[in-house]
């Protein structure tokens, strides 16, 4: 069943998600060849706890860490260590907070230095493509009109959509109905409606759709060693069309 929120609700929402968004504007200061991804895991909790939140992934489900953190052919859920960025790389940054009882969550991709052209088109498309879901997400379409939307964009550029993660529902609880894949499965999927508030997610790969699990149980990476970017925003539908509460660029 898919809860739908009041306004008073989607405030709530929204505070955790300035928080998200507070992060993700930081930490792109902070990314640049060198740095480590456990030097940023910290740096973020540090913050997230600064601004009276907590960090919504830190042992969620077992997950050690405050922020997934996923290089170049990383998919999402990787987890910070002593690994050090380097020029080239992409680095795709998945954020969560709770404050209040309410969950925000974001994801966005970062060139590290100067980057090849291919990868910073895998980035850009990944990004339209989020936009181009969000734009879909009105009072009376389907979920598939967010699944096409960003599935269809994707393809054109000869890119694919990963199959085995998907956007979701968000709210009091970090994973809430419904799925939202990002490509079209049978049926149309459920009547949106206002009050409904959804973490869209596009994860865009260079080559193949598939992906495989690494030993640490979490990391996700392409099967055929591709580049991957992610994006994501948490979206509440109004009743003038989508509002985005993790807006921080």
């Amino acid at each position: 069943m898919i809860n739908l929120k009041s306004k008073k609700e989607i405030d709530s929402i929204e505070r955790s998600c300035r928080v998200v968004a507070e992060v993700l504007r930081r930490l792109e200061r902070k990314i640049h060849p060198g740095v480590s991804t456990k030097e940023l895991d910290t740096i973020a909790e540090q913050w997230i706890r600064e601004m009276h939140a907590e960090p919504a992934f830190k042992n969620y489900r077992g997950y050690p860490a405050t922020l997934c953190v996923s290089i170049n052919e990383e998919v999402v859920h990787g987890i910070p260590s002593p690994r050090q960025l380097k020029e080239g790389d992409i680095v795709s940054i998945d954020v969560g907070a709770r404050q209040n009882g309410y969950y925000g969550d974001a994801a966005f991709t970062f060139p590290v230095g100067e980057v090849a052209p291919h990868a910073l088109r895998v980035i850009k498309v990944t990004r339209e493509s989020l936009y181009r879901g969000i734009e879909q997400a009105r009072a009376g379409n389907h979920l598939s009109d967010i699944s096409w939307a960003i599935q269809s964009w994707v393809e054109r550029f000869g890119l694919s959509v990963v199959r085995d993660f998907v956007g979701h529902g968000i709210g009091k609880e970090l994973h809430e109905p419904p799925q939202i894949p990002n490509y079209v499965t049978q049926g149309k999927g459920v009547r949106l409606e206002v009050g409904m508030v959804f973490a869209l997610e596009p994860m865009i790969n260079a080559g193949t759709h598939r992906v495989k699990i690494l030993d640490d149980g979490w990391t996700a990476i392409t099967e055929d060693n591709s580049l991957s970017a992610h994006f994501e925003h948490t979206v509440a539908i109004m009743e003038n069309g989508p509002r985005i509460l993790t807006q921080w660029e």
